[in-house]
């Protein structure tokens, strides 16, 4: 009878391990699917924010506005990718490589310097991920600022 039980209490328990494995490759299988929906080239069409604040995104020196039009290839078979700033008027030419990440709605990414590796640079930026379709998507950035939150909407657009 000992044995029977024991049996039982050890079935019991691997199905609820099994049950839960599965729950946890289906979420990462989901997120995985999220994240590749992500593929290829996007351009951010408008910054939108309280304009009475001058806001210079992810340490550019430059302002919002000048993140208009600049190109974001995101591949995320390998969590990498780089935006282009184009320049022009007040905006400064820039080319920046990223590591990137996406989990439960939240988009995040830091720099990476030339000639360094991803895992040496802890500092990095955390965006929610919102409004997504097939050739849209909306990061949000909430700023703090003076004890209130300033909100930032980057909104992309699909270019191929």
């Amino acid at each position: 009878m000992k044995k029977l039980v024991l049996t039982g209490l050890i079935g019991v328990s691997l199905l609820n391990l099994s049950c839960s494995s599965t729950k946890k490759a289906g979420e990462a299988q989901q997120t995985r699917a999220e994240v590749l929906k992500l593929k290829g080239t996007w351009q951010i069409v408008s910054v939108d924010y309280d304009k009475q604040y001058k806001i210079k995104p992810f340490n550019e020196g430059a302002d919002a506005q000048c993140f208009v039009g600049s190109q974001w290839n995101l591949i995320p078979n390998n969590y990498t990718g780089s935006y282009m700033l184009s320049g022009g008027g007040n905006c400064p030419t820039v080319t920046q490589p990223i590591k990137f990440d996406i989990k439960n709605n939240v988009f995040s990414f830091k720099k990476i310097a030339d000639g360094t590796k991803a895992k040496q640079n802890t500092m990095g930026y955390v965006l929610n991920y919102i409004g997504n379709s097939a050739d849209s998507f909306s990061l949000e950035q909430n700023v703090p600022f003076d004890g209130q939150t300033i909100r930032v909407v980057y909104n992309f657009q699909r270019v191929n």
